[in-house]
């Protein structure tokens, strides 16, 4: 073997390993880049599931204002919620929720339930849970045309 070749062979191996490693860091760039724009647009299935989640309407109920149920002392909660519902009763125009809506029945039904909680529970994020929970089986079992799904609380003030 001449100077020649010897020195070419080194040459090669070298060049051969650099194409390997520059070939291995495209494939890994190439294969990050998909596995962030697979998170950022998720699949059409995602997305529909995603939207039957999300109530159709949202219906607002002015503000309550109760005595809570504790004995030792005296506690008020000021609460104003917003019901999610998918499906309006019969004679109310979506552009105009306020109109037609069986008002009386769901303040008594959300009243039925707030007047019975206690300050000390309605302080915990359980005890939020807890109240949302009974407000809208309550509503679900003394309005049962409206269909609520969801309450969400847009002012929740515990006075003690």
């Amino acid at each position: 073997m001449t100077e020649l070749e010897s020195a070419a062979a080194p040459a090669k191996s070298a060049g051969a390993s650099l194409l390997t490693i520059a070939l291995l860091a495209v494939i890994g760039g190439a294969g990050a880049a998909w596995f962030v724009l697979q998170r950022a647009h998720p699949p059409d299935a995602s997305r529909a599931a995603e939207s039957v989640l999300v109530p159709k309407y949202m219906v607002h109920l002015e503000g309550f204002t109760v005595n809570l149920a504790d004995t030792e002392e005296t506690h008020y909660l000021r609460i104003t919620m917003d019901l999610g519902v998918d499906h309006l009763p019969e004679g109310v125009d979506k552009d105009r929720l306020a109109s037609g809506m069986p008002v009386a029945r769901i303040r008594d039904a959300v009243l039925s339930v707030l007047a019975v909680a206690h300050a000390t529970s309605l302080l915990t994020p359980e005890g939020k849970l807890q109240l949302k929970k009974n407000i809208l089986e309550s509503l679900q079992h003394n309005v049962p045309e409206l269909d609520v799904r969801d309450v969400y609380f847009t002012e929740f003030l515990v006075q003690r």
